[in-house]
């Protein structure tokens, strides 16, 4: 291309880089606030039809893991062993292709946390974890792609509101950092 219609497309490329870097603003800078958001689970073993006993945290959703599609597309399950539940990881239940994991913060609050830990091998990703009131989990998100088509995990918190093994069912409060593969659990300040 060239001519006159060039010059017109450099120019306003030039103009909106310009405001682009006037504003100092990062274009691909995630943007987001805190969102916290409550949800249910339900123990594997409950026979009623229906019942959603994983979760996917990135996508905010209570799922069955045993859908049709679903192979592996979640984070965690939960499971009754006796009188006490647990958070499975998919590879815990053979799904082995998938980076989802769990971290375990007993006495930690939830504004301490602000950040998801570096060393990759405090993830549990191949059993299954006690769930507890009062510890506060971290979660990696299984990989799936993201906003510009990278492969990507997200990072997010999830506090127990309750915890009913009697009745199979994990209440939770939880937030998910939409920025991919960043460990910052808190949005960014500007």
């Amino acid at each position: 291309m060239s001519g006159p219609r060039a010059t017109l497309l450099l120019t306003g490329l030039a103009i909106l880089s310009g405001m682009v870097a006037a504003c100092g603003d990062d274009p691909f800078a995630i943007r987001w606030s805190e969102n916290r958001q409550e949800a249910t689970i339900y123990a594997l073993d409950r026979p009623e039809p229906g019942l959603r006993s994983a979760f996917n945290l990135f996508e905010r959703t209570p799922v069955k893991p045993e859908d049709p599609g679903i192979d592996g597309r979640w984070d965690f399950a939960l499971e009754r062993a006796g009188d006490r539940l647990r958070l499975v990881p998919p590879k815990a239940l053979g799904h082995r292709d998938s980076r989802a994991g769990i971290v375990p913060m007993p006495g930690m609050e939830w504004e301490e946390v602000e950040e998801a830990p570096a060393d990759t091998a405090v993830y549990v990703t191949d059993e299954p974890v006690d769930l507890e009131a009062g510890t506060l989990y971290i979660v990696r998100t299984h990989e799936q792609t993201g906003r510009f088509g990278q492969r990507c995990v997200f990072y997010g918190k999830v506090e127990p509101r309750e915890v009913n093994a009697a009745r199979g069912t994990f209440t939770f409060i939880f937030d998910v950092s939409p920025d991919c593969n960043n460990r910052n659990l808190v949005p960014p300040t500007d």
